[in-house]
């Protein structure tokens, strides 16, 4: 069991140093897709199903855990209902709820992104999962605990500020005949992306409550991958529109 959790260990720490190298790659690169979408990167498909299929395997992966450690002797305690259920309500929302609503019904993605998604969500699904179910090291009072507390606190902060600043998106592409509007209200008074702060809060908070190394890989990767991106589109937008608001951050209030 030890040697299982060290080979464990050594691969979640792989994976963060390849979300570094990632995040250093994203400063040069904007991933192709969505407004920053791009020839180049092979063929394409709709993109309401690219992104259905690329979060799917999140989605799935986490019951297959479940009913795992159901079917063993052990049963999941109270911290493990309660974090996966915030699992798969985050992931819920994302392969289904999310591309249903947003006005991605004309665009499309490349084969290749949501290829890349997928193989990526299976990985993080899988570590996350067997930290999770397998490891199960929580005691039986772990949910009155300060980093669970407040990390599930984070996490429904997150998913709140995610999924009101995404309404407000979708309400301005209805109302708006062009592609792309500037977005106001909310923490769109401070920062140009606060849907990706509410998913970083999310996953910062998952890290805490879950006190996995495994949870501290996703959030790094989730920064890897949005941070980045937040500042693309930072600078599209002012390119784009001349009356962009000039003293709005990009992804932090007040600081950048």
């Amino acid at each position: 069991m030890l040697d299982n959790l060290l080979s464990f260990d050594s691969l979640v720490r792989g994976w963060i140093i390849l979300a570094i190298f990632t995040l250093i790659l994203l400063l040069f690169v904007r991933a192709p897709y969505g407004r920053h979408q791009r020839p180049g990167w092979g063929p394409a498909i709709p993109a309401r199903i690219g992104w259905f299929v690329m979060e799917l395997p999140s989605l799935i992966i986490f019951p297959i855990f479940w009913l795992r450690l159901s079917n063993s002797d052990s049963q999941p305690n109270q911290a493990v209902i309660i974090l996966s259920t915030l699992w798969l309500a985050h992931y819920f929302h994302r392969t289904v709820i999310w591309p249903m609503r947003a006005e991605i019904h004309h665009k499309t993605m490349p084969i290749s992104i949501a290829v890349f998604a997928f193989i990526f969500n299976c990985t993080n699904a899988s570590m996350n999962g067997f930290a999770l179910f397998v490891l199960n090291f929580y005691p039986s009072d772990w949910v009155l605990s300060f980093p669970f507390l407040i990390g599930s606190f984070l996490f429904v902060f997150g998913f709140l500020v995610n999924v009101s600043s995404d309404n407000k998106l979708f309400k301005l592409r209805k109302n708006d005949d062009r592609d792309y509007g500037i977005p106001n209200g909310g923490l769109y008074r401070w920062v140009t992306c606060p849907n990706y702060l509410g998913e970083i809060l999310e996953w910062i908070g998952w890290a805490m409550a879950c006190w996995s190394l495994a949870g501290v890989s996703f959030a790094i990767w989730v920064i890897a991958n949005l941070a980045p991106r937040a500042r693309s589109n930072h600078q599209w937008y002012h390119e784009k529109f001349r009356d962009y608001p000039k003293d709005r951050r990009i992804l932090v209030p007040f600081i950048w």
